[in-house]
């Protein structure tokens, strides 16, 4: 049973990407209180690797206000029903042109779960081919390139990388390259 007892919910805010809602809700003491949620499609982010190759993409991330590095990654609200698979094969031909003889799923991910219901799926693409990239307007400054895996880890030290999706992404690789030896 849940300790929390949900006794109500209104929307705050919505648009095609996200719901804002705001949810009454008694504690298990009997305590009332309220739970903002932000209600997002599953996600799913991509590892693109190639030998010794990771492939990042970098784009301005408007609520930082800066440019990041990190996996491609994204949601399709207009088709929130795909398979986490169509998705992560999508994502990774749109932002970097790649297109995957192999696709593995290697984790999941709570992206904020203590302010969202938005899940992550993490998989791996090997057997690499390039080809153009299909951007979304959305995705029109973005670039990508590959780098070595030291660089990679050089970049997260440093703070260059700092997509909390991709580092966790990046120890699901190592576990899963683990778990293989």
């Amino acid at each position: 049973m849940s300790p929390v007892e949900s006794l109500g919910t209104r929307q705050v805010y919505a648009n095609q990407w996200m719901t804002v809602r705001e949810d009454d809700v008694r504690r298990a003491d009997g305590s009332a209180g309220i739970y903002g949620v932000v209600d997002k499609p599953d996600y799913a982010l991509i590892i693109p690797l190639d030998g010794d190759r990771l492939m990042l993409v970098e784009q301005y991330r408007y609520p930082l206000g800066e440019r990041r590095w990190e996996f491609p990654q994204g949601t399709a609200p207009d088709r929130a029903d795909s398979p986490p698979e169509e998705l992560a094969a999508r994502e990774l031909r749109e932002e970097t042109g790649l297109r995957a003889g192999a696709i593995t799923r290697i984790g999941g991910l709570d992206c904020a779960p203590g302010m969202s219901s938005q899940r992550g799926h993490v998989f791996l693409a090997t057997d690499l081919t390039e080809g153009p990239h299909e951007r979304e307007p959305e995705e029109q400054d973005m670039r990508c390139a590959w780098f070595p895996r030291t660089d990679f880890e050089t970049m997260v030290r440093a703070g260059t990388i700092t997509d909390a999706q991709s580092l966790a992404a990046y120890a699901l690789l190592l576990l899963t390259e683990a778990q293989r030896r």
